[in-house]
């Protein structure tokens, strides 16, 4: 779990900042830059950074609490820092000290820039280039879907090849790079303030040393740095917004009363039944969740076989939970002081999220029956 200095701190911050401004940061799809401002100042945004680097040195179980904790209050901050998170190791292993050290000093937000427009969720196939200029390279691509577009310091790129054989390769691209622009708004149904919008590179230059790994190796280092981290702080997100929202359904049911009968609307058989589904399907998420992290810690054999169970199963249980609360709770569901109808709406977003829910199926699927996770016609 967190440490304490940085739980308290990480406390403060939600009760101070995130709760404050959740509503409006939904409200308006308002990007939450104050609470990501005050989480970079108490050290979060950096914990999961080497001490060597001047980070926090922090594993993936500390950032899967801080995002369920997020989550719990603000969908839009707890994925923001999810990508974040799930940026930093690839940069941590192959990205520029000097943009480490920033990131470890909560100073710079950095993202995943990886679906397109013309290969969509299939992240593994990026259709943008990167062309040798000189000492330089000049990229072109329609980025479809970047979370903290336009608000993050650095993408975590991804292109297709400069000249070696392999289907991607992975560069950290500076926001403020000339012919990096952010191509379109973001209206959405949930996480309203994530600020995830199209960014387009026109002939954007970088330098050939912001390339992360060598050439043609970025499904390798996105398979085994970035893809782990992904899943499973995905899932804690669900987790996180799955758990706010039967504390939010207990806390409506237990004290709403039916005044003619003299009852609470939780002494009602059908509703009781309803609570118990969402606690069985929260708690089911959450402990694949802890097993997954599990998995990992001791390599166990089944490890890949649980990183693509968990993003799916949280995504799923999330969904299933926010909606039997909005039929539990009825009228008051519908209305935005309660909290449930922001989570319910917030709750869609992982299922479509690459890898989806359906892809991580058949990812599933093909484990089970030792195929290879991707071919040619996947």
């Amino acid at each position: 779990m967190v440490i304490d200095r940085l739980r308290q701190a990480l406390d403060e911050v939600i009760a101070d900042v995130v709760v404050p401004l959740a509503t409006c940061v939904d409200r308006d799809g308002q990007f939450p830059t104050k609470a990501i401002d005050a989480l970079g100042a108490a050290g979060v945004l950096g914990v999961t950074v080497p001490t060597a680097a001047g980070g926090g040195g922090r594993g993936l179980e500390d950032a899967v609490d801080i995002v369920e904790r997020l989550a719990e209050v603000c969908g839009s901050t707890a994925m923001v820092v999810m990508m974040h998170f799930a940026a930093v190791p690839v940069i941590a292993a192959h990205g520029s000290r000097e943009v480490l050290a920033q990131i470890a000093a909560g100073r710079h937000l950095t993202t995943l820039a990886f679906s397109e427009a013309g290969s969509r969720s299939h992240f593994w196939a990026p259709l943008g280039t990167a062309v040798a200029a000189g000492q330089d390279v000049t990229m072109s691509a329609r980025k479809s879907w970047v979370t903290s577009a336009g608000q993050a310091d650095s993408y975590v790129w991804s292109s297709r090849p400069l000249a070696a054989e392999g289907p991607m390769t992975l560069w950290l691209a500076p926001s403020g790079t000339a012919g990096l622009s952010v191509a379109g708004p973001f209206d959405g149904l949930g996480l309203r303030g994530n600020g995830s919008r199209p960014v387009r590179a026109e002939a954007a230059r970088l330098p050939r040393s912001a390339m992360l790994g060598a050439d043609g190796t970025g499904l390798d280092l996105a398979m085994t740095l970035i893809l782990p981290w992904f899943l499973v702080l995905n899932a804690a997100f669900s987790v996180g917004l799955a758990e706010a929202t039967v504390r939010e359904a207990v806390g409506h049911l237990t004290g709403a009363r039916l005044e003619h009968l003299d009852q609470m609307l939780a002494d009602q058989p059908g509703i009781r039944g309803d609570i118990g589904r969402m606690r069985m399907r929260t708690d089911t998420a959450h402990a694949l969740l802890a097993d997954t992290l599990t998995a990992l810690t001791t390599s166990r054999a089944d490890q890949m076989l649980r990183l693509l169970e968990a993003k799916a199963v949280a995504a799923e249980a999330a969904i299933e939970v926010t909606d039997l609360a909005m039929k539990t709770c009825g009228g008051s569901a519908f209305r935005k002081e309660l909290g449930i109808e922001r989570r319910f709406r917030d709750a869609r977003a992982a299922r479509v999220m690459a890898p989806t829910t359906d892809q991580l199926t058949d990812f599933v699927a093909r484990v089970c029956l030792g195929m290879p996770l991707l071919d040619g016609g996947s």
